[in-house]
């Protein structure tokens, strides 16, 4: 099969391709609005014409809503036109802080609270300016593994203090600008996790000669501090533990690091969590093997020891639970981990945000160092990112940095240097009418937020004259936006029909939509009129009879039009950048593509796949069953165009319009206009007539064949069961024969044997039988019997004797 822009031999067949037409940007979706509210918050590109007589007779006030383009072609001034802008306001717009300040409370973002008054659908766009300041407080807390196996790395750490300090110092540029504090973690105290022996729980190391601590689950030791030497004292204090399996509990440590922010001291500063150990972690559902089964709360349960007091009564956190209260309290953490786990600690980095792994040395000399660099790649990057929202606001982010110009979850720009300005645009969307809601948005790892209060414009302001009986409106109602708004018991354009004036049949005709039900079964029908009710989720039904509402269309993930565009009357109209009955899926035509063609011309690409046109197979609509052999199809073509002759002579041009038709003197591979290898058995020479072409299929031979085949078949399997049947009846024929040979019977011991007879009655007889030789046999029962009653024998075998 071929398509119709392949050349075909002298012809060349092409066709113009349809074009799927998508309505622009500027366009209002039609609907039955009979209010300006109702029209403006329909989309953002409609408009409401307050013009009084803008409708004609018969015209309901749907038409008052379109775009202002359309509005005012049929008249209505543009001050006369109701369409709602967005309204931005930043209440507070601090400067940012100067990298020769030293301010001792540096402003990174700008702007630090915005208001927005959003119209739904209609986005609007906050630049967030971000420059980091030089001299920023850092906070560094240092949680360390002491199960048995780091030993050596407690010895190095307890006189670490001072230069990991230094080191801050450095980054922050000043005394009293970086604080140091400490903790420590073993794992759960419960079996399996640690031996519950008595012995062990007060002496878990092995070796007996180096002073040992009883396990425990996470141990806040130093809150954070800017004495270093404070930090060697109390590290000094700690000593080794142990417990039994190798996975230990730092996701449990570093979950109460997050929540129990007033006991670690976090403060407005760059917060940077150090995790050193040399094994892996458990995490949430290991706890089931020590019969734990309530799960993490993400709450701070720290006693006056400073021990965290549910480590054997709940779960382990989730990844996902940690990366989120991480997150949230804006903490970076920093994985120092030994080699044999580096792809362990990578991987859970590639699942928490503004993270960073470092690979200790053995007793970890290096961890400096490491914190050093691990504190410059974080810092560089600025990652932008928001609260959880409500399923009715959208968010996305730019920035000018490089690859920012397309829109994303969050804003990133790398290598950010301290001192340098980046700008990133948040765009935010109200989906609908919502209450007020408030989010942060700002960098990760730094406090700093950008507080943002977003509440929605869904009435309109149309000034109108407070006249409660204005004559435009029959004296029954007061104008508002151009219409009337009737007294109860009146209705319609102008207020002029009352309930009890018109004929109450004709009036619920007038409801009903091809003779269906009632207002759809959605609304009531008063004068004429269906007043339609609220929807389950409160809002409304509408349209003419009730028939629309904006909550029941596909859904994808349980999200309406999968949260990528908006139900409109039991349709999805999906953002530009999606489509699908369900908006499931982004455009693209990557697995659609067949070299410069899409789909191989005769099909569309939806959803990244073709849907091909009619008679063609998917997947790339290579073949078409039913579709005419090319030759046949094109041949009449080739007749008319190039010899003016064949059934299309007399309406050539209208038949075949876009063929075009080349004449060569002699028809081989290298002449442009001729391709072959698109049909392997048709082919056409310079004689008007097509050879090669197939010839149609024998229907006659076909059935015969598979008649007799069939009918072969079946014999043949007769023919074999028959030969099997014969072959196990001569073998036992020849078995019988052998055992009749090797037979050493007489004639009486036949007699004899068939003679054993059951009698059913107990007396004294003869039994005489002539036999072959003339002799005769007698049969005696013996006399000790006789006397039995019949009854009781009458079923027994008894031996008998046989006399000759």
């Amino acid at each position: 099969n071929i398509s119709e822009s392949e050349v075909i031999v002298i012809v060349k067949h092409s066709t113009v391709g349809s074009h799927d037409s998508r309505p622009g940007s500027n366009v209002c979706s039609k609907g039955a609005f009979n209010s300006c509210a109702e029209c403006i918050v329909s989309g953002p590109n409609c408009a409401w014409c307050k013009k009084l007589n803008f409708t004609k007779t018969g015209e309901q006030e749907a038409v008052r809503c379109d775009t202002q383009e359309n509005l005012k072609t049929r008249g209505c001034s543009e001050t006369e036109i109701i369409s709602p802008k967005n309204i931005q306001q930043a209440t507070q717009k601090k400067p940012l802080t100067s990298s020769s300040s030293g301010s001792s409370d540096p402003v990174q973002i700008m702007p630090q609270e915005v208001k927005l008054e959003l119209r739904p659908d209609m986005p609007e766009t906050i630049e967030l300016k971000f420059k980091r300041a030089e001299g920023y407080p850092v906070d560094l807390y240092y949680l360390m593994d002491l199960s048995y196996s780091m030993r050596d790395d407690l010895e190095r750490v307890k006189s670490l203090g001072s230069e990991i300090v230094r080191v801050l110092q450095e980054i922050t540029g000043g005394k009293g600008k970086a604080r140091i504090g400490f903790g420590s973690f073993v794992d759960k105290t419960v079996l399996p996790f640690t031996n519950t022996n008595k012995e062990k729980l007060k002496w878990p190391c092995q070796d007996q000669n180096v002073q040992c601590q009883p396990p425990f689950g996470y141990k806040h030791v130093l809150s954070l501090t800017s004495e270093h030497q404070k930090f060697n004292d109390m590290v000094s204090k700690q000593f080794i533990s142990g417990n039994l399996d190798s996975p230990e509990g730092g996701l449990d440590a570093m979950m109460q690091v997050s929540a129990c922010e007033g006991r670690i001291g976090w403060g407005n500063s760059t917060r940077l969590l150090v995790l050193a150990t040399d094994d892996g972690f458990h995490m949430a559902g290991d706890g089931k093997l020590a019969a734990i089964l309530d799960p993490n709360d993400e709450k701070c349960h720290l006693d006056r020891e400073n021990l965290y007091t549910k480590s054997n009564l709940l779960d382990y956190p989730s990844v996902g639970q940690l990366a989120m209260m991480l997150d949230k309290s804006n903490i970076q953490p920093i994985f120092a981990v030994t080699e044999n786990v580096k792809s362990v600690y990578t991987e859970l980095q590639k699942m928490i945000p503004k993270s960073a792994v470092g690979v200790l040395s053995g007793n970890s000399d290096n961890v400096v160092k490491l914190i050093k660099d691990a504190y410059s790649s974080l810092s560089s990057s600025v990652i932008v990112t928001h609260d959880t929202l409500p399923d009715t606001l959208s968010v996305a982010y730019k920035s000018n940095c490089p690859g920012g110009d397309k829109p994303g979850e969050e804003g990133i720009c790398d290598k950010v240097g301290i001192g340098q300005e980046v700008t990133f645009y948040v765009q935010v969307t109200a989906k609908e009418c919502i209450k007020p809601v408030s989010f942060n948005v700002g960098p990760r790892g730094f406090t700093e937020k950008m507080r943002v209060t977003v509440t929605t414009r869904c009435e309109c302001e149309c000034d109108d004259p407070p006249m409660k009986d204005n004559p435009h409106c029959n004296g029954k109602g007061q104008v508002k936006c151009g219409t009337c708004s009737c007294e109860e018991g009146y209705l319609g354009q102008r207020c002029k029909c009352s309930a009890g004036q018109r004929d109450e049949e004709q009036l619920r005709r007038e409801c009903r939509k091809d003779n269906g039900t009632e207002c759809e079964g959605r609304g009531d029908c008063v004068c004429g009129v269906c007043q339609c009710h609220e929807t389950e989720g409160g809002k409304t039904y509408y349209g003419t009879h009730c028939e629309c509402d904006d909550e029941h269309c596909h859904k994808y993930k349980s999200l309406l039009c999968g949260g990528n565009g908006r139900c409109r009357c039991g349709k999805c109209e999906c953002n530009p950048e999606y489509e699908g009955n369900a908006c499931h899926c982004k455009k693209s035509n990557e697995q659609c593509k067949t070299g410069q063609t899409v789909c191989n011309g005769r099909g569309t690409c939806q959803c990244d796949q073709c849907q091909c046109s009619r008679g063609y197979k998917e997947p790339m609509c290579l073949t078409c069953p039913g579709c005419t052999v090319p030759c046949q199809k094109f041949g009449n073509c080739i007749e008319c165009l190039a010899f003016a002759e064949g059934p299309f002579q007399k309406n050539c041009s209208q038949a075949c319009p876009t063929t075009k038709v080349k004449v060569v003197d002699r028809l081989t591979l290298s002449t442009e206009s001729i391709i072959i290898t698109f049909f392997s058995f048709c082919y056409a020479f310079f004689l008007y007539l097509l050879a090669g072409c197939p010839e149609p299929p024998n229907i006659v031979a076909i059935v015969a064949g598979s008649v007799a085949g069939v009918a072969l078949i079946g014999l043949l399997i007769l023919l074999i069961i028959k030969a099997l049947i014969y072959i196990k009846d001569a073998k036992e024929w020849k078995n019988f024969q052998n055992e009749k040979k090797k037979s050493k019977w007489t004639n009486y011991d036949f007699l004899c044997l068939y003679a054993s007879l059951i009698f059913s009655f107990i007396s004294v007889f003869r039994l005489t039988i002539r036999c072959s030789k003339k002799r005769l046999l007698r049969w005696r029962i013996p006399h000790s019997l006789e006397s039995e009653p019949r009854s009781r024998h009458s079923m027994k075998s008894l031996t008998y004797t046989c006399h000759f």
